[in-house]
């Protein structure tokens, strides 16, 4: 081995894909092969998988395609602790300068991981990179409606001040999610990407969308869309309590009303971009949601006021 490649092989990767799963074996090899096929030089990519407690063959799925990905692979796992300390695990150990979070029902064409790279490099202020929803042939229609509402949002380049963007599909600068401490360990539940970029953006970086594009399977029955939705609102309420997070909605606008005239102001522009006659029954869609929200919202605050008075009355006795 001459000098040349020792230097090459000491070099840390620039970029680690971050890929937390949990019970999701039936999902994941479409995703991997995706980040199997990018077109990025793998001798700069790893991939750190954290398993978070898998009840079904997922832990085995990761494993037998790590030696078959031609890129450095490690994989974790430990019994559940949630998503924050999950997330945790791949920003203590990321060898690269970004983290390329892929959730397990989504896929990436092959040059995402290039385009979401290109895009911090060439903006050293954003520390956030969000792409943008990709449009994938539709099953059924709570699937169409939910790519509507995304296809819109990324029409409009709506601001992420006030929607702040997730984990799944976004690129973040290793050096801005650990100047903010990580995730927060305490949001087990979910919103702890939401948590993570409102402090992001706190200690001054930018948040910004690029010209990536991730494409995500979504939920297939009104009964998984209620599930997401109130375990959204249930997660929420752990967000809401810190007071940084209260700068993003009214509490009073979660509710089925608000979400039916939310879904009327995105009616024509849908149309606009689509033409499919099923951005009719956004407003529907939009208050079935808040309505999910509302009641996993209102579970957690109801669980916290149970808690809070057996506490009360354990200090008493």
């Amino acid at each position: 081995m001459d000098l040349a490649q020792m230097n090459e092989r000491a070099r840390a990767p620039k970029v680690t894909i971050g890929v937390c799963v949990r019970n999701c074996a039936s999902t994941l090899p479409c995703m991997i092969k995706s980040i199997m096929q990018q077109d990025f030089p793998h001798k700069f990519m790893e991939v750190i998988f954290v398993d978070d407690g898998s009840e079904d063959d997922t832990l085995n799925t990761v494993k037998g395609y790590a030696n078959r990905m031609g890129m450095s692979v490690r994989i974790f796992h430990h019994e559940w602790k949630g998503l924050g300390p999950s997330r945790n695990v791949v920003v203590d150990n990321a060898c690269g300068s970004y983290i390329v979070w892929v959730d397990a029902d989504m896929t990436i064409p092959k040059d995402h991981v290039r385009k979401q790279v290109e895009f911090l490099q060439n903006n050293p202020d954003i520390g956030i990179g969000k792409a943008r929803c990709g449009l994938l042939p539709k099953e059924n229609l709570v699937a169409t409606l939910e790519f509507l509402i995304f296809a819109v949002n990324d029409s409009r380049n709506c601001s992420l001040d006030r929607k702040p963007p997730g984990t799944g599909g976004s690129i973040y600068r290793v050096e801005a999610i650990r100047g903010v401490g990580g995730f927060d360990n305490d949001l087990i539940m979910g919103s702890e990407d939401t948590d993570a970029a409102l402090r992001v953006k706190a200690a001054g970086w930018l948040l910004a969308t690029s010209s990536a594009v991730f494409y995500e399977k979504g939920r297939q029955t009104w009964q998984g869309l209620w599930n997401q939705y109130s375990w959204h609102g249930y997660a929420f309420f752990y967000l809401y309590r810190k007071k940084s997070a209260r700068v993003l909605f009214s509490i009073y606008r979660i509710n089925p009303i608000a979400g039916f005239l939310s879904g009327v102001l995105y009616v024509v522009d849908a149309y606009r971009i689509t033409g499919n006659k099923a951005v009719f029954l956004l407003p529907f869609h939009f208050a079935f949601k808040m309505t999910a929200w509302f009641f996993g919202f209102s579970r957690a605050l109801q669980r916290s006021r149970s808690l809070r008075k057996a506490l009360g009355t354990r200090r008493n006795v």
